[in-house]
């Protein structure tokens, strides 16, 4: 698997040249922002990460509403203040519950936020498995995320 991330990254900086990349992460604590960071000439075209994994640090530096933080609503307010903060125009933003006990939500339940020039979307992902195995697949689909707004 750490290879086909090697080689995505590796994708992401042939295509980002022009671009100003950022990420905001919860549960995958940083790792998303760590992989861009090694790609080829990431100094040119990666922005920065923050993570934020208390939801008073979502709450305060991040202005995700009040209420639950494993939501659409989140997703959307993190990349937003993410791509600001950053100075960033495609950012993407996961927040969710890895497990093995649930706090919001179910075990697997990953909601992401893209913000590409200024267009915020979302959506929820429903992984299977233990927590290592739910976050390595929140890393794959969020720098694929990233991926697929670079082609097009």
């Amino acid at each position: 698997m750490s290879d086909d991330l090697d080689k995505l990254c590796e994708d992401i900086a042939g295509k980002a040249s022009q671009r100003r990349i950022g990420v905001a992460e919860s549960l995958s604590g940083g790792n998303i922002a760590a992989r861009l960071s090694r790609a080829p000439s990431s100094g040119d075209w990666f922005s920065g990460g923050i993570i934020a994994y208390r939801p008073e640090v979502k709450h305060h530096l991040l202005q995700v509403p009040d209420g639950p933080v494993v939501c659409a609503a989140a997703a959307e307010a993190m990349v937003t203040s993410s791509a600001r903060l950053l100075e960033a125009d495609l950012v993407v933003a996961v927040t969710g519950e890895a497990g093995p006990q649930s706090q919001e939500d179910d075990p697997g339940t990953v909601w992401f936020g893209t913000f590409d020039g200024g267009e915020v979307t979302s959506s929820c992902r429903l992984f299977d498995g233990e927590p290592a195995e739910i976050v390595t697949a929140t890393i794959t689909f969020a720098l694929t995320l990233l991926h697929e707004r670079l082609q097009s």
